[in-house]
């Protein structure tokens, strides 16, 4: 099932609740984030796309390097830094 990026926060959002609730569910995403997203809500992952989930605690954040979209080369990095401000402020990833 093809899904936008509204489809895919309510279906991470409803993951990440089950998750918090549920201990066994928590270990299952863990070691297979894909077969839980398709199990929840049809989510196919790209293929030969592989997934790592990893736990934030108090201690310890992880940062994700994302990967830079094709339409980003050759733009000035001011202008690139910008955009990404915007959207990491919009999804809460700040």
């Amino acid at each position: 099932m093809r899904q936008n990026r509204e489809d895919q926060a309510r279906l991470w959002a409803k993951v990440v609740a089950k998750a918090w609730a549920d201990e066994a569910y928590k270990k299952k995403l863990i070691s297979d984030p894909a077969a839980v997203l398709k199990a929840e809500g049809g989510f196919e992952a790209p293929e030969g796309a592989k997934f790592k989930l990893m736990e934030d605690t108090a201690a310890l954040r992880h940062l994700v390097l994302p990967a830079m979209p094709a339409d980003a080369a050759g733009l000035d990095e001011a202008v690139v830094s910008e955009r990404l401000a915007a959207l990491f402020y919009l999804c809460g990833n700040y």
